[in-house]
């Protein structure tokens, strides 16, 4: 690479846009860091389009979340 050009940064915040997903189920989104609430802007709202790991982690434990509650849901149904 010539010394006028440079590499372009790996994550660029300017490209990402707050995952929809957990901000509609995770009750403290408001609160994460910045970074943290941010995937790609290309991707769909998944655990992968996070910028970060603490980012894809939340994720995953939001939509852990979302299957209990369904699951808890499903029971009640069936026992009443």
């Amino acid at each position: 690479m010539d010394s006028i050009h440079r590499e372009p940064p790996q994550y660029d915040p300017r490209m990402g846009r707050d995952c929809q997903f957990c901000r509609s189920v995770d009750p403290e989104f408001s609160k994460r860091p910045a970074m943290d609430r941010l995937v790609q802007w290309k991707m769909p709202d998944s655990a992968s389009a996070h910028f970060t790991e603490d980012g894809y982690v939340r994720h995953r434990i939001a939509e852990l979340m979302k299957r209990r509650a369904r699951a808890d849901e499903a029971l009640l149904l069936r026992s009443a």
